[in-house]
């Protein structure tokens, strides 16, 4: 088992998370590229393959998580996390993204407008739908937007010990701005916390890779290197519990720490502050996916259908059979008035 988590190395760790999801503790490595469908399934969300993946159990089918928040760190294959939480090892990982996910919830809740959020700030790579695009309208986002947000006068900087980091290093800049993300994502919903109230489930993807770029600059070994891995996790762990407070216990933070990808990751670019997804030409002349409410609306329809036609059936043949002499008052009244006449 030491053996096969050597070589697995990477790690796919949950912070926080309600009853209503089960995590089993256990070694079982879960293969990179069905990431995407565990943060499915936790949501109540189908997929397209089934996932036998022992780590994840079957929870309350009734109550699921009203967010989910999965933070990608890229250049560690290990973080030191708490004891409370749970981690498994990755086998093959290879590039993810919750594309699917999302688009599940904007289907699914297109009238509620969730919140969701996919952000690298790295690569000024930002994707917002549904009401993120008013909450998050501040958030800054471009590699300029960071730098000068982090010396502002509420920044992380006046708050957070930086050791050996400098704050006169690109480098250190770019993987303290990464921090600043995480501080003011928290900061803006908390402003806005009937959005962590709603019924419409929300998404928040991250991709971290200032550590990365840390370890490249300074080496591993360096002291640098230790002192920013341990200001990650402290923010990390702080962010975990305020999101997890903001969703009243409601939502499953997922931390996934990666060494290096297998293999790049080709997606389409989407342009920041992206409204909606532009609609795929249908070669194929298929039926467009039903609406949730599909089953609700077939159900009255047809009992009500039903319930008419036995109503109809029942009515003609108590008419079909009356005695007009004795069970219709019409021909009753009209006899009685004969024979007076």
């Amino acid at each position: 088992v030491c053996l096969f988590l050597g070589v697995c190395g990477d790690e796919f760790s949950v912070l926080r998370s309600p009853q209503s999801v089960v995590f089993r503790d256990g070694s079982w490595p879960i293969p990179g590229e069905r990431i995407p469908d565990v943060a499915a399934l936790t949501m109540g969300f189908s997929v397209e393959d089934d996932l036998s993946w022992p780590g994840l159990a079957v929870g309350d089918l009734f109550h699921r998580p009203r967010a989910t928040v999965l933070v990608t760190v890229k250049g560690v294959d290990k973080l030191s996390l708490p004891v409370k939480g749970i981690s498994y090892p990755i086998e093959n990982a290879v590039p993810f993204s919750l594309d699917s996910v999302a688009n599940a919830i904007h289907t699914l809740f297109s009238e509620e407008t969730p919140v969701v959020l996919q952000l690298a700030p790295s690569e000024e790579r930002v994707y917002m739908v549904g009401k993120a695009n008013s909450v998050f309208e501040d958030l800054s986002v471009t590699l300029r937007q960071l730098r000068n947000r982090l010396f502002q006068d509420n920044s992380i900087l006046s708050s957070l010990p930086l050791n050996s980091l400098s704050r006169n290093n690109e480098v250190d800049l770019l993987f303290l701005s990464e921090l600043q993300v995480l501080h003011d994502i928290a900061s803006l919903l908390s402003r806005h916390k009937h959005l962590a109230k709603d019924h419409s489930p929300d998404l928040y993807s991250l991709e971290l890779a200032g550590l990365e770029e840390v370890g490249k600059r300074y080496g591993e070994d360096s002291q640098q290197f230790k002192d920013a891995s341990q200001i990650l996790v402290d923010s990390l762990q702080k962010f975990a519990d305020e999101m997890f407070n903001l969703y009243s216990g409601n939502a499953v933070v997922e931390v996934v720490a990666v060494k290096a990808f297998n293999s790049p990751l080709t997606r389409k670019t989407r342009s920041i502050l992206q409204a909606s997804e532009s609609k795929k030409e249908n070669p194929y002349n298929l039926a467009y996916p039903y609406n949730y409410n599909y089953s609700v609306i077939f159900n009255i329809i047809l009992w009500m259908m039903i319930g008419l036609a036995l109503a109809v059936i029942v009515i003609s043949y108590n008419l079909w059979n009356m005695d007009p002499g004795y069970d219709s008052i019409i021909y009753r009244m009209t006899n009685q008035k004969i024979r007076m006449d």
